[in-house]
């Protein structure tokens, strides 16, 4: 059915971008002079929120809702909290309200995951009647 096939296809892209965009948002906060975004996303908290909003959202349609995903979704957030701490070795300036962003953000891909799954879920063809 094709609403099988869309979830394992999510799950799948999810599970193979998962890594290479923490290594990405990794090199982005713990870079000197990370890429400038502005033209983009122009409040810098914007970009935050972005970042995490995709690893939660990609984390949820990997693991799908299991108590497994709290751990995760904790695991990014605490992730974000110790690269913001990081930062401050790097010649950057720490900022809590990032890591607000980014926590904020990990929550709201969470949600928007969970919404997904479930919206495809609700997706059943009603039996006929006639």
């Amino acid at each position: 059915m094709w609403k099988n096939r869309l979830e394992q296809f999510a799950q799948t892209l999810s599970l193979w971008l998962f890594w290479p965009s923490m290594a990405l948002i990794t090199w982005g906060e713990l870079s000197p002079h990370p890429p400038d975004l502005s033209g983009v996303l122009m409040w810098d908290k914007a970009q935050h929120f972005v970042a995490y909003f995709g690893l939660g959202g990609m984390a949820t349609l990997a693991l799908g809702v299991r108590p497994k995903l709290a751990w995760t979704i904790l695991g990014i957030i605490l992730f974000s909290g110790a690269l913001e701490i990081l930062q401050g070795y790097t010649g950057r300036d720490p900022d809590i309200f990032d890591f607000i962003a980014n926590s904020i953000g990990a929550f709201a891909g969470l949600a928007a995951g969970m919404l997904f799954l479930w919206l495809l879920g609700s997706l059943v063809a009603a039996p006929r009647t006639d």
